[in-house]
């Protein structure tokens, strides 16, 4: 028995484990170990990430899942493969007219835009391959799209229960996934479905007659699979990567490192993404985790080094996110992972003076004895007044006890006074580390700065920059591992914004 998992530029192959069953891999042109995928395949599984957006469906793939539709095949479409399926998805999320890729035509239902990065109970309301005898049911997974506005003919099999959507608090139930009239082809856009309910995976196996014997031998091509699937950064990069040795076996804890900023749209997405890459291609193990809710962000890092998003994945402040700081500190314990990567949420101080506590990452870093890389982009307000947001953030970290261990000025256009910038940071805050990174011309992005059209290109870029600009190894240095003391009170917070600037031999003014 043979389950497809498609495999093209712009999927997640990787960001979960599909309950183990996928045995083969689907190229771009719709083939198998060379033969045409609907006359190998029992079934498919179209992962997400951004298929749609990238175009990453060619003619000969289209045809091969619509061969394998006709043929009875089971195909199982999760987020943006589930868009794959649709008839249309309008991905014009800021633009005042739709912007309308198509899809299959598979599933008659079209997407629109619709935030939602929840972890989510999804309501079973009707027989599927996946959700046979269910009905009634809650299962569990997450939401991890920017397209989640369903509408549509298409028998609905779930619905979500999400509390927010498009950034603001919104409970209610929504549309999360749909089958055809023939009942072979369903789409869900909880992601994790096939892992945390195994009952999901063992609907699939029966409906698909497997035996033991089949199931054995799923089981054993799976885990050659998912080995050949790591062994690879990216999709079809060529950039093959293995694994350090593990950790030594009396690491308490895997060392942590925060990438913060002084602002939104700061590149700390791009050069995480980046570090990541690199450190993965230079045999490390990185797990990469978001403050606050929106783990899109994550994607990036996670198309390149192959490792599942987990519950821990996101941290919980002002009860926006999925786990609260003590309990992701207690899920990595078990981790062999070699680093630790946190990006930040907008500025590193914002929501400090919220009335809810945690509220920033300045909060979460100083909680956890975290050290900080703090990025300042330059397309804004210039060099000079990128250095300045670094000085002073840094300083104002340093009155809050908070470990601000290098800085890193992004999108630069003029070397020579970035050198300049850089002295003066060094002398004015006493950080480890100054560097900068020059602005990177890409040729597409995505409506929103957490979703690139082009994933492996934005990926790509991230990683040649790094490596190019930035000493990942001297990076790793600079961090430590936590250690949860608890969080700073209004009181302490006020304090840190009347001190002002520490006069001493090792901060002296002037660029």
């Amino acid at each position: 028995m043979k389950i497809g998992l498609l495999h093209v530029p712009g999927a997640l192959p990787a960001l979960e484990n599909f309950g183990g069953l996928p045995t083969h891999l689907v190229n771009s042109k719709g083939m198998v170990n060379g033969k045409p995928a609907h006359k190998v395949l029992d079934a498919i599984i179209i992962p997400g990430g951004s298929i749609v957006e990238s175009g990453s469906v060619s003619p000969f793939l289209g045809s091969e899942i619509k061969n394998m539709a006709r043929n009875g095949s089971l195909i199982l479409g999760i987020c943006s493969g589930f868009q794959v399926l649709a008839e249309k998805t309008d991905i014009g999320r800021k633009s005042p007219c739709p912007i309308l890729k198509e899809g299959l035509g598979l599933l008659d239902v079209t997407f629109h835009p619709m935030i939602s990065n929840d972890r989510v109970e999804a309501e079973l309301v009707d027989d599927s391959p996946l959700t046979q005898g269910l009905k009634g049911q809650a299962i569990t997974g997450f939401h991890c799209h920017t397209y989640g506005d369903i509408r549509g003919e298409a028998q609905p099999i779930m619905y979500s229960l999400i509390k927010r959507a498009d950034y603001q608090d919104d409970p209610r139930k929504v549309l999360s996934g749909v089958k055809n009239e023939e009942g072979n082809v369903v789409g869900t856009m909880v992601h994790a479905a096939l892992d945390e309910n195994p009952i999901l995976r063992k609907n699939i196996l029966q409906y698909l007659d497997a035996t033991e014997v089949d199931i054995k031998n799923i089981e054993k091509r799976n885990k050659v699979l998912m080995g050949r699937l790591k062994g690879e950064i990216g999709i079809n990069t060529g950039i093959k990567a293995s694994y350090l040795m593990d950790p030594p076996s009396n690491q308490m804890h895997p060392p942590v490192l925060m990438m913060a900023s002084t602002a939104s749209d700061s590149g700390k997405t791009f050069l995480t993404t980046g570090l990541v890459g690199v450190l993965r291609k230079k045999g490390y193990r990185v797990a990469v985790l978001k403050v606050g809710p929106d783990v899109r962000d994550l994607i990036p890092s996670l198309y390149l080094n192959k490792e599942n998003m987990e519950p821990f994945s996101s941290i919980r402040i002002g009860g926006l996110g999925w786990e609260d700081l003590p309990r992701v500190l207690e899920d990595l314990l078990a981790r062999n992972y070699h680093l630790v990567l946190i990006e930040g949420v907008m500025s590193i101080f914002t929501g400090l003076l919220n009335e809810k506590i945690p509220y920033s990452a300045a909060e979460i870093a100083k909680a956890a004895n975290i050290p900080v890389i703090l990025v300042s982009s330059c397309n804004k307000g210039g060099i000079e007044t990128a250095a300045l947001d670094l000085a002073v953030h840094v300083e104002m970290m340093q009155n809050l006890g908070i470990k601000a261990r290098g800085v890193i000025l992004n999108k630069v256009y003029h070397e020579g006074i970035a050198q300049k910038v850089l002295g003066y940071l060094k002398t004015r805050t006493g950080v480890e580390l100054a560097s900068s990174v020059p602005k990177v011309k890409m040729e597409v992005r995505g409506g929103t700065p957490e979703l690139e059209i082009k994933l492996d290109d934005f990926c790509l870029n991230a990683m040649k920059t790094v490596e190019k600009y930035l000493n990942p190894d001297e990076l790793v240095k600079l961090a430590e591992f936590p250690s949860f003391q608890g969080y700073m009170t209004h009181q302490d917070i006020l304090e840190g914004f009347k001190i002002g600037p520490k006069e001493d031999e090792n901060r002296k003014t002037g660029i």
